[in-house]
C-alpha cells in the first residue's frame, strides 16, 4: 500500500512542478491525474496494490467535502450576498455539462450501432 501512497504523491508532485515550470493555467493535481492515467493506459492495467489503495480511499470520499462545507459556512456572508450569480453558474454549467453528456453518449450509440451493423 505504500508503493501506491509514493506512486500518487509523485504523480501529484509531477503535476505541480510541470503546472510552475510552464505556467500552465490549471492545477497541478489534475495534470498529475492525467499523467498517472496516461501511465496506466500505457501499462494496460492497474497494480494491485494502486486499486487496493484506491478502493480504500474512495470509501472515506464524503470526508474530503467537509474542509469545502466548512468553507462555505466560513464565507456565508460572501455566498448570502452572491447568491444569484453562484445559482445562475450552478444552473448554467449543470445544464451544460448535461448537454455535452447527451450528445457524447448519442455519438458512442451511433457508432456502436454502426460498428454492430445495426
Amino acid at each position: 500500500m505504500l508503493q501506491a501512497i509514493i506512486l500518487i504523491l509523485l504523480c501529484q508532485l509531477a503535476g505541480e512542478v510541470t503546472v510552475l515550470l510552464l505556467g500552465l493555467p490549471f492545477p497541478g493535481p489534475v495534470l498529475g491525474m492525467l499523467l498517472m492515467f496516461v501511465g496506466l493506459l500505457i501499462r494496460g492495467e492497474t497494480p494491485p496494490a494502486l486499486k487496493a489503495f484506491s478502493d480504500s480511499l474512495l470509501r472515506y470520499l464524503a470526508l474530503l467535502f467537509v474542509p469545502a462545507g466548512v468553507g462555505l459556512m466560513v464565507h456565508f456572508g460572501l455566498v448570502a450576498r452572491d447568491w444569484l450569480p453562484i445559482l445562475a453558474a450552478l444552473v448554467a454549467s449543470t445544464a451544460l455539462a448535461m448537454m455535452v453528456t447527451m450528445v457524447v453518449l448519442s455519438a458512442l450509440i451511433r457508432l456502436r450501432e454502426r460498428r454492430h451493423g445495426r
